[in-house]
């Protein structure tokens, strides 16, 4: 039998101000960044004190992406029905217990276990975020989301150093208890101020309506996961999402061996830091800076007229690097670039999600489009790694990053767009007035379905 959609008794009876559910949305993005951008600071101490390899210690990473990405939609399914709080305060829970076990671990596979654990948590944090600026904000979301998803990009640039000097100076053990317990419970503190809006809430002064003429259309109605699967914009966005997700991870997973590769690692630079390292600092910024910006952007021209103009710019910029990555200034700034041209896909991708397949199951909805991340993890990580290492060089994976580039920029402008502008008009067609049952979560036949393509 099929379930309803979220119960009423889970919304908050009163309308909060949603920009402080915006802001406790960042505050606890910002707790869990830590997870996966200051991973590398521990892989070696790690390596050491469990007396292990370096492949054995990146499994427990690989189990929290599988896990921070492939559990989503269901997590976004319980955030969807129960309100974010209770979920997200469960993942705050996760998330330290990631860290302090992590610190704890006597074996590896205890570390895998736990830190897996701790991805389980971020995936709740994450979709529950994101869902909830999605849900707040039908008239802003880009900006609103990209703020929310630049958190998670740009949250580790206050922690790296702090982290880095505690683990010299007290350990790696001690570093990941003590930041443990801090990052989960700021994580629990801001789940207590969230609460997703009530049925059928939308900004004062502004209505679907108003989507209709602007650059950025909204569907009038609510498309459960299954009908959105049957969708065919679903699939154009699926498969954008896994090539483009694929060209960040290589950056962010193989910047270390890229820079080995071409002799710029240890390169000094600038206040003593070398050209790595300073790169891995630039990036994180513009990680954060990107989502907002083009979240923004996307608002105003567009979200498919954004990526075309986006994933062109990361064409560019990849090739650039490409043709300049042993200067080390240059490698800095175009690495940095690369990342500038690549976030805004955690804000354009749940924006367009939400645009085309409505409010109700949008946590649910978008958690299953970015298990796309987890599909480009395995082709960024191993695959990445054993091409690079072979007798050409990483110069395969670059042409690889600039093709993917180039033909999301294309699907985007000349097949997404027409397809979701058809979704829409279809969505608006077959909305009956008169009938309006809610949809099941599984799928079910329903007038308010948006219908396939």
């Amino acid at each position: 039998m099929g379930l309803g959609p979220p119960p009423d008794a889970a919304a908050s009876p009163r309308v909060v101000n949603r920009w402080v559910q915006l802001l406790w949305g960042i505050v606890a993005m910002m707790a869990i960044a830590n997870l996966q951008y200051s991973w590398t600071l521990f892989t070696t101490p790690l390596t050491e004190s469990l007396n292990t390899t370096l492949p054995m210690v990146q499994w427990a990473f690989a189990g929290f992406i599988l896990a921070e990405t492939w559990l989503v939609p269901f997590e976004g399914y319980l955030v969807d029905r129960l309100g974010p709080r209770i979920m997200l305060a469960g993942g705050g829970v996760l998330v330290g217990a990631g860290w302090v076990g992590a610190g704890l671990a006597t074996s590896v596979q205890e570390l895998i276990a736990l830190y897996t654990l701790g991805g389980v948590g971020a995936g709740v944090v994450y979709g529950g975020t994101i869902g909830n600026a999605l849900k707040w904000f039908p008239d802003r979301r880009g900006l609103c989301v990209g703020l929310t998803s630049g958190a998670y990009g740009a949250g580790t640039a206050l922690t790296v150093w702090p982290i880095s000097r505690m683990i010299e100076t007290s350990g790696h053990a001690h570093t990941l208890v003590f930041w443990g317990i801090i990052q989960g419970s700021i994580v629990v503190i801001a789940a207590l101020f969230l609460a997703k809006p009530p049925k059928d809430w939308v900004p004062e002064g502004w209505s679907q309506k108003d989507s209709q003429g602007s650059r950025v259309r909204t569907a009038a109605v609510d498309s459960t996961p299954w009908q959105m699967m049957r969708n065919g914009s679903f699939w154009i966005i699926y498969l954008m999402m896994t090539m483009l997700a694929f060209i960040g991870l290589v950056v962010t997973a193989q910047l270390n061996p890229i820079a080995r590769f071409y002799g710029v690692d240890k390169v000094t630079v600038l206040f003593g830091m070398s050209a790595l390292v300073l790169a891995i600092e630039v990036d994180r910024i513009l990680n954060g800076v990107t989502r907002p910006f083009w979240g923004w952007v996307s608002d105003h021209l567009g979200r498919e007229n954004t990526m075309f103009i986006a994933f062109s710019l990361q064409a560019v910029t990849v090739f650039s690097l490409l043709q300049l990555i042993d200067r080390p200034i240059w490698f800095i700034v175009l690495s940095g670039l690369c990342f500038f041209a690549w976030g805004e896909i955690f804000s354009l991708f749940p924006a367009i999600t939400a645009d085309l397949f409505g409010r109700t199951w949008a946590t649910t909805n978008y958690g299953v489009v970015y298990t796309a991340k987890g599909m480009a993890s395995i082709l960024a990580g191993p695959v990445a790694a054993a091409v690079g290492s072979g007798s050409m060089g990483w110069e395969p994976v670059f042409w690889t990053m600039i093709v993917f580039s180039l033909v999301a920029a294309f699907m985007a402008l000349f097949w997404l767009k027409p397809l979701a502008a058809r979704t829409i008009a279809r969505a608006q067609i077959s909305l009956d007035p008169a009938s309006t049952p809610a949809a099941s979560p599984l799928g079910a036949k329903s007038p308010r379905t948006a219908g396939g393509d």
